[in-house]
C-alpha cells in the first residue's frame, strides 16, 4: 500500500488593521506566534497599502508618543505581506477596504476596532482580537 503523497499546507491569509501591529506594545503579545498558535496552522500576515499609509501619516504627523509608536507598528509591518489596493477601492475607507477583501478572500481579520469587528461578524467573517488585555482569542470559525 501506498502512502499518499503530501501535500503543502497553504498557509491562512490573515488580514491586519492598523491597530494590530500595535498590541505588542500595548499588551506584550507577540501576535505573530500567537495567531500561529490559536489557528495551529502557518499564517500569511496581510497588510493592505491604505493601511501601511494610515500608519505612515501617523509617524509622521501624530504627537510624539503616536510617532514613536507607529514607527515600531511600521517596523512589525515589515514582517507582513504587503497587498497594494486596486484603484477601484481607493475612495473607501481603509476599514471598508478591509471589510470587502476579507469577504471576497474569505479570509480572516485582526482588529481590536470594535466596529469594524461587529462590521465583519455581520459578514460572517472570522475576527481575531486581544481578550482581557493578555491574550488572542478568535470569534468565527476559519
Amino acid at each position: 500500500m501506498c502512502a499518499e503523497p503530501t501535500r503543502k499546507k497553504k498557509a491562512t491569509k490573515i488580514i491586519l488593521d492598523s491597530n494590530a501591529l500595535f498590541v505588542p506594545l500595548q499588551f506584550k503579545i507577540d501576535i505573530f506566534e500567537g495567531i500561529q498558535n490559536l489557528l495551529e496552522t502557518k499564517a500569511e500576515f496581510i497588510l493592505l497599502s491604505p493601511i501601511k499609509e494610515e500608519l505612515q501619516q501617523l509617524a509622521e504627523k501624530g504627537g510624539p508618543k503616536m510617532r514613536k509608536n507607529a514607527a515600531y507598528a511600521l517596523e512589525q509591518a515589515k514582517k507582513c505581506h504587503l497587498v497594494k489596493v486596486d484603484k477601484a477601492y481607493k475612495s473607501l475607507a481603509p476599514d471598508d477596504i478591509i471589510l470587502e477583501l476579507s469577504r471576497e478572500w474569505k479570509c480572516p481579520v485582526f482588529t481590536n476596532d470594535r466596529q469594524l469587528r461587529k462590521k465583519l461578524r455581520d459578514i460572517n467573517v472570522p475576527v481575531i482580537y486581544v481578550r482581557q488585555k493578555s491574550r488572542l482569542e478568535i470569534d468565527g470559525r476559519v
